[in-house]
């Protein structure tokens, strides 16, 4: 079973997605799916003093602006093991740009843990979660010499926007994108 191309995407898509988890919540390890083999690699230590401030992963069977499945944080109480499939409702997203182009980050709640289930929105989350979010995106590239003012970090986008997101993402992959 490969974790991009076998997981199945539900067509009603606004309670919950699948997420594969990459990288667990508090780790400096960025590990990427090797999309021929399906396995996990170590892409690098992270260069900075931060650490992945939510269960970092990918929507199966999608294809993003940045050639790889469509990224997503799954905001829950406890790391969890990668290649852990989740289920994770959307609430919004925010949208980075650096100098290889555009790369949408979904931002979603575990729907399976009930300290987080009952968010609905990304308004609802607390403000130091998103202030988390958008500095760990603003740092965690800073010490690989990549010039900062090439980095930027968008605004939270909603649910619908996010939504919108991910069924484009869907749809690159169902014409041949990313395989």
């Amino acid at each position: 079973m490969h974790p991009v191309h076998d997981i199945e995407v539900p067509l009603a898509i606004a309670d919950f997605v699948p997420a594969v988890i990459e990288i667990p919540r508090g780790s400096r390890l960025k590990y990427e799916v090797d999309k021929p083999t399906g396995l996990l690699r170590l892409d690098r230590v992270l260069y900075s003093a931060v650490h992945y401030p939510a269960n970092y992963g990918f929507i199966p069977r999608t294809h993003a602006d940045d050639g790889d499945p469509l990224d997503i944080l799954v905001l829950m109480q406890e790391p969890v093991e990668p290649l852990t499939i989740l289920r994770a409702r959307p609430l919004g997203g925010l949208r980075m740009v650096d100098e290889q182009g555009g790369d949408d980050k979904i931002v979603a709640v575990c729907i399976d843990d009930p300290a987080y289930a009952h968010y609905e929105t990304w308004q609802a989350l607390p403000p130091h979660i998103l202030r988390e979010l958008d500095r760990f995106f603003r740092d965690y590239k800073a010490l690989e010499g990549k010039k900062q003012e090439s980095v930027e970090v968008g605004d939270m986008y909603g649910h619908e926007r996010a939504l919108e997101v991910i069924r484009t993402s869907r749809d690159a992959y169902d014409r041949g994108e990313g395989r």
